[in-house]
């Protein structure tokens, strides 16, 4: 798995296809993102974190880790948005499946917190944008807080 200094390098490396396709998930997610998240590469993947000067805590897996929120990536058979918040705030993914089923025509390909788009073309960019606009970065703090590992 190849690793990459920034956002920008990562999409450099992917073929034009996918490369169209997840440059416009970039910018969905970065023009809806309320305010206080930050563009990142963690890992292998571009993500959209809660910095350590909001959040000193952190991460609970590592020490000086900023606290993930939402990523993307680029992988084998599919593009995936990793979306942490629905993972942990029951709300939230009960109204993403909602108006995924209202609005798309093919099954929500979804994991835990992973959801897959086999087709590039079949990107939800306008549900999208409305799900990073959901939560500000201070609720998806709280509810962090309220599920955290102590």
């Amino acid at each position: 798995m190849a690793s990459f200094s920034t956002v920008d390098d990562y999409l450099d490396s992917l073929d034009s296809e996918r490369q169209a396709a997840v440059s416009r998930l970039r910018d969905t997610i970065r023009n809806n993102l309320p305010a206080g998240f930050e563009e990142s590469m963690s890992g292998s993947m571009p993500s959209y974190v809660v910095p350590l000067d909001l959040y000193p805590a952190g991460y609970h897996v590592g020490k000086n880790t900023p606290l993930p929120f939402v990523s993307f990536a680029s992988q084998k058979g599919h593009i995936a948005l990793y979306h942490f918040g629905m993972y942990v705030d029951q709300e939230l993914m009960a109204w993403f499946e909602a108006e995924y089923a209202k609005r798309v025509e093919h099954k929500l390909d979804m994991g835990k917190s992973c959801v897959r788009f086999k087709k590039p073309e079949q990107i939800p960019f306008e549900l999208i944008g409305e799900l990073m606009q959901q939560r500000t970065v201070e609720d998806w703090i709280a509810c962090y807080d309220g599920m955290r590992p102590k």
